[in-house]
């Protein structure tokens, strides 16, 4: 497995160990790929991730937003992944119901000393798009965190720092 999917799986196990709002809501998310600038994930719709008319609530799609833009900062070796200054979901239809999968992709668009920004891209089991949101995240205090760590630039191992399993 490639380093840049270890460390954005072990960055989002302590999102869960955490016990805060994404241990909450999106338990079952399973990070599929991670190279450096981009991640790509599933999640599981429940019940609890539902609106009053049966399909997946925009709060759960806007905070999806806010956590997939994060770990798409954390595919750059970020430990901690600052935080957001402005995000923002657009809503192209509807985005499934209890049970169906629903897929993402979160890129980084731009990463400088103070800022990152990021777009996150959500589709339905079809392949369709059904969402994309935009994040930015103030890094600069947490781009000396003591995790962080450098990878090659096509993330498949750890050039600066060192490797954890």
């Amino acid at each position: 497995m490639a380093a840049c999917l270890r460390f954005t799986r072990r960055v989002w196990k302590s999102f869960i160990d955490n016990k805060g709002h994404d241990a909450q809501c999106f338990p079952n998310l399973n990070i599929h790929r991670a190279s450096p600038g981009l991640v790509e994930v599933s999640l599981k719709i429940e019940p609890y991730n539902i609106n009053r008319v049966g399909t997946v609530h925009g709060g759960v799609l806007t905070s999806l937003t806010d956590t997939l833009g994060s770990l798409a900062v954390a595919t750059h070796g970020q430990w901690m992944t600052g935080v957001s200054t402005d995000i923002g979901t657009s809503f192209v239809r509807p985005s499934g119901r209890a049970g169906d999968i629903l897929n993402a992709k979160a890129s980084v668009v731009g990463m400088g000393k103070s800022l990152a920004y990021t777009r996150v891209e959500f589709f339905n089991s079809a392949g369709d798009l059904v969402a994309y949101g935009h994040h930015t995240k103030y890094i600069s205090k947490s781009s000396s965190h003591e995790n962080n760590v450098k990878f090659s630039k096509d993330g498949q191992t750890v050039v600066e720092s060192s490797d954890v399993d």
